[in-house]
């Protein structure tokens, strides 16, 4: 598990390997990862915005950045948490992910940012 606390914003990311999901022989290798965002501080926040950047590590990088995740911009009061998960396919055996949220502050209205604590994407065989 990867975790960061900016802004008193916890970020916690655990990932998974999906077999199921990928074609190995084919360079398909399919991941899950699930993120707890935890509110620490006192003011009440909006995540708006995500912004990725997935280092498939042999051939290179790509973004993903838009509104919110998983089609929610969720509201975080004090001491709230909001979890979801969502996926990743990469094109050789190892890559990882990292990137960072935009969130508002309802109480004073300012934007700020939060990293999300880089993770690796590992094909489980190449860990035994």
């Amino acid at each position: 598990m990867s975790s960061a606390v900016a802004h008193k914003i916890l970020i916690e990311v655990e990932t998974s390997f999906r077999s199921d999901l990928s074609d190995v022989p084919e360079s398909s290798f399919f991941y899950n990862y699930t993120i707890r965002i935890e509110n620490l501080g006192l003011a009440k926040v909006q995540l708006l915005r995500r912004y990725w950047r997935i280092d498939h590590l042999l051939i290179g990088s790509a973004v993903v950045s838009g509104d919110g995740v998983v089609g929610e911009q969720p509201i975080l009061h004090p001491g709230e948490q909001f979890t979801y998960t969502s996926g990743c396919e990469i094109h050789n055996s190892t890559g990882r992910m990292s990137g960072y949220y935009t969130f508002r502050d309802l109480e004073n209205g300012e934007l700020f940012r939060v990293a999300i604590p880089e993770f690796a994407l590992i094909y489980p065989v190449l860990l035994t």
